[in-house]
């Protein structure tokens, strides 16, 4: 379904194409680059993601980039890095081989071994061309092929060896250098880099609370802003109220549980913090149009 935004924004979408469609549970999506270019005539057009990074890996192939209007031609082996929030579109050679994985933000910000710095260093665009003979052009690859095997399999660890995989990209993109701002930004975009540690830090605070149901000012706070402005930043670029960013954060970890656990729903209510299990109901049916348990038995 689509999100009413004006005329001038770029479109926000999940995953490119799909306007209001749930992230994957785990947080974590991997596609090769035909998979969705193909459907759209090898062509991306400028758009953005409210809460999704992308790690874009092009084995062979030629890319045409536009990353916050700066246009960029790439021959494989190459590396886009695309933070949240950030305007990006592609045009792909139709023989173009490679893999596009996308991350929920909050997932990356706390894999295991993670620094500030590295997800400081990471707030900034990259796509650089690969040397073949650099650790790079050696890893990222190599990288890539692994999360293809695991996170299509049912192995032993996978969830480890997929963090620890990602992990391993983020710190070799990060080596890269970002891309300079553009000498005339767009007004509308000047202010970007406040606008993403804002809401970065606030989908922080989200998912350290979301199970005691904070109200906004006690999420506000800690950002060193106003439930207003808290609000305007979410409706301008995310599309919906901070109220709204906490509730799905909730839903997505009762669908969570639903989908990959036996505990009872009243469990499950328990252990997200709800007064009792017909509050956890009408909260999760009011944004799915189902019961949690019609939405287990579909599921």
């Amino acid at each position: 379904m689509k999100k009413s935004r004006p005329p001038s924004s770029p479109p926000l979408f999940e995953l490119y194409g799909e306007l209001g469609k749930d992230a994957a549970l785990d947080g974590l999506h991997l596609e090769s680059i035909a998979d969705r270019s193909r459907l759209h005539n090898w062509e991306i057009k400028p758009h953005r993601h409210a809460s999704l990074v992308q790690l874009l890996l092009i084995e062979s192939g030629t890319a045409r980039v536009q990353i916050d209007g700066q246009p960029l031609v790439l021959q494989g082996p190459a590396v886009v890095w695309v933070p949240m929030l950030v305007v990006h579109g592609f045009e792909f050679a139709p023989d173009t081989v490679g893999h596009v994985v996308t991350l929920d933000q909050a997932r990356l910000r706390h894999l295991p071994g993670a620094s500030p710095a590295l997800w400081g260093a990471l707030s900034a665009p990259r796509a650089a061309a690969l040397e073949r003979g650099s650790p790079q052009g050696q890893a990222l690859p190599a990288i890539a092929q692994a999360l293809q095997h695991d996170y299509a399999g049912t192995a032993a660890w996978r969830a480890q060896v997929l963090d620890g995989a990602v992990l391993m990209a983020a710190a070799l993109v990060a080596r890269l250098p970002p891309l300079l701002a553009q000498a005339e930004a767009p007004p509308e975009l000047e202010p970007a880099g406040r606008v993403i540690q804002h809401l970065a830090r606030y989908r922080e605070q989200v998912e350290r609370h979301f199970r005691s149901h904070p109200n906004l000012d006690q999420l506000a706070a800690p950002l060193g802003i106003t439930t207003t402005q808290l609000n305007r930043l979410c409706r301008q670029h995310l599309r919906c109220s901070a109220l709204d960013v906490l509730h799905q954060r909730l839903l997505l970890e009762a669908k969570r549980e639903l989908g990959y656990t036996t505990l009872q729903v009243r469990q499950i209510s328990d252990g997200l913090g709800f007064a009792d299990p017909a509050y956890f109901t009408r909260f999760f049916q009011r944004l799915t149009g189902q019961s949690p348990s019609r939405w287990r038995e579909q599921r």
